[in-house]
């Protein structure tokens, strides 16, 4: 079963979501030694990037969609096995590991077809042919299981080709009327009997009763390349149980099998469960190899997976799947969404510049050492979010936590902060997409949901530049996303002051109403307002509640 448990942040990450997830999922390990893993649910920015490289931590790998999947529901191991065993061997299988269905694979583990109780079942009460035996290919060495038999004669690794099956319940003479050359013959221990299906050129003789074999019988089976095997069983037995020697690759299905993947969707494979009327289907693993079998009751047993969200609490900012997820706790530093969980959980939310603050301040509390590497981390997610103390929504808490961690991690605050913003800011190269989608936000108001992106840079030229590339591009984001409106803050980090940008209907009203500007306001410039959170968010809302 799979017991991680995701720290996770919002869909499009910023430094602090990505920083607070890795530094909170080490410190949850260090204190229940449970197995935290952090996650991201999209793409790392330029920023958040040179912090990880600066300070030699890997990204953490992405996480699309929380929703159950086939790895977290408790599979049924049922080996596959191999195609050339026997039909009794297979339902001697079934019937120790009480299953209906057998996976059948190559040497390569992958699945081949698949052969069920019904099939075993059909093959014993549908076949008349006499020459099955030889079309299914039969291996000698299954004969010998089946007939708990003694090779006298031949090589075990042999198999049937072409010939029939038949009992010599008649005289020598007589039977030599129908023994034609490859035949297997079933029969007792008559002496003329054995040497007259030789002499017939049979390819396989069968002697029941566990009668002897005379030693001349024996070189002469030898001679004429007759395979000989000597059975306990008498001949009705031995002829009511030799069609089980048959390979089960004869009987299997092969086509259009239905197998599901260890990353396939609960809720997605269930449709087609319901469809079919097979009580087992096979799992694929990601190397294309068997893996185990699962049935509509193993999905009764289905764990949801347990996350940690980060820096968010509203479901239009989280993960996919996230309503069908377990949430343990929620550490954020923003308003309280609309996010709803089942059971109660551990909710810390403080009205404090950065997530990775209170992150800190929860390694200090629970007397945690910080690493240099985490604490690298949590300084660059502070410097980032307060904008190097510029934005109204730092408090005198990050600062001096962020001080407190740049000694730690042995960096120079202001120098470092330059190399980090002009990493985030080097957007020249990128399309307006990955700029657009660098630190995006839905938020919702009422019945109004509206977007939310933002760009950071020390240099003027530089947002200029970006205003170009996004202003043609925020028309298709408004319609890929269906929001009522979409804003965009092109924030001056040196001047402190940031340009909206206004797409949808009403949008342009809106940011007008909200900053009490000029009716024939051409470009909506905000002076002193750099802080999403704190400044934009809480204008826009108010603006739209009162006009409702």
């Amino acid at each position: 079963m799979n017991s991680e448990i995701f720290v996770i942040g919002h869909t499009n990450p910023d430094t602090d979501s990505i920083c607070s997830a890795i530094a909170y999922a080490e410190l949850k390990k260090k204190i229940t030694g449970g197995n935290y893993k952090a996650k991201r649910a999209g793409q790392i920015n330029s920023e958040t990037k040179f912090v990880l490289e600066r300070f030699g931590v890997p990204a953490p790998s992405y996480q699309p969609d929380v929703r159950t999947q086939v790895k977290d529901v408790e599979i049924r191991k049922s080996p596959g096995v191999d195609g050339n065993i026997s039909l009794k061997t297979a339902w001697s299988t079934m019937r120790q590991n009480s299953d209906v269905t057998l996976p059948i694979v190559d040497d390569q583990n992958h699945l081949v077809g698949l052969i069920t109780v019904g099939d075993i079942a059909k093959s014993y009460m549908d076949v008349y042919d006499n020459k099955v035996l030889f079309t299914a290919k039969t291996p000698i060495k299954n004969i010998i299981d089946t007939l708990d038999g003694e090779l006298v004669v031949g090589d075990e690794n042999d198999y049937l080709s072409e010939g029939k099956v038949l009992v010599s319940a008649a005289n020598p003479d007589l039977m030599e009327d129908y023994i034609e050359e490859g035949d297997l013959v079933i029969l007792g221990n008559r002496y003329e009997s054995q040497l007259s299906s030789i002499e017939m050129k049979a390819g396989c003789i069968i002697v029941c009763d566990g009668a002897a074999v005379s030693k001349s019988i024996t070189i002469m089976a030898q001679n004429n390349q007759c395979i000989i095997i000597k059975s306990p069983y008498d001949t009705f037995t031995v002829s009511r149980l030799i069609n089980q020697s048959m390979p089960i690759s004869f009987f299997m299905s092969t086509k259009d099998l239905i197998t599901f993947t260890s990353e396939d969707y609960i809720e997605d494979i269930q449709v087609v469960m319901a469809k079919k009327r097979h009580r087992h289907f096979p799992i694929i693993d990601k190397n294309g190899c068997y893996f185990g079998m699962i049935s509509r009751r193993n999905l009764l047993g289905a764990r949801k997976k347990k996350v940690i969200l980060m820096d968010h609490n509203e479901k239009s900012q989280a993960v996919d799947g996230i309503e069908e997820a377990e949430i343990l706790e929620i550490i954020d530093h923003h308003r309280l969404g609309s996010l709803e969980t089942i059971s109660p959980v551990f909710f810390r939310n403080q009205p404090l510049g950065c997530t990775s603050t209170i992150v800190y301040l929860m390694y200090k509390e629970n007397n945690v050492e910080v690493e240099p590497q985490i604490a690298g981390l949590l300084c660059s997610a502070i410097l980032s979010d307060t904008l190097v103390y510029r934005s109204p929504t730092c408090t005198e808490v990050d600062r001096t936590a962020a001080e407190e961690l740049a000694k730690i991690a042995n960096i120079n605050v202001e120098k470092y902060a330059k190399e980090m913003f002009d990493a985030g800011s080097n957007l020249s190269s990128k399309s307006p997409e990955e700029i657009f989608y660098q630190d995006f936000k839905k938020f919702t108001a009422g019945d109004i949901t509206f977007g939310v992106g933002q760009i950071n840079s020390m240099s003027k030229e530089e947002l200029e530049k970006i205003k170009d590339k996004l202003i043609p591009y925020m028309e298709k984001a408004h319609g890929d996303h269906g929001v009522a409106m979409l804003f965009f803050m092109l924030t001056n980090i040196l001047e402190s002051s940031t340009e909206l940008l206004c797409r949808g209907h009403g949008a342009r009203e809106l940011a007008i109403n909200a900053y009490r500007l000029d009716r024939n306001t051409e470009n909506i410039y905000l002076p002193g307002v750099v802080s999403r959170k704190k400044q934009v968010i809480p204008a826009l809302m108010f603006t739209l509640q009162h006009d409702s």
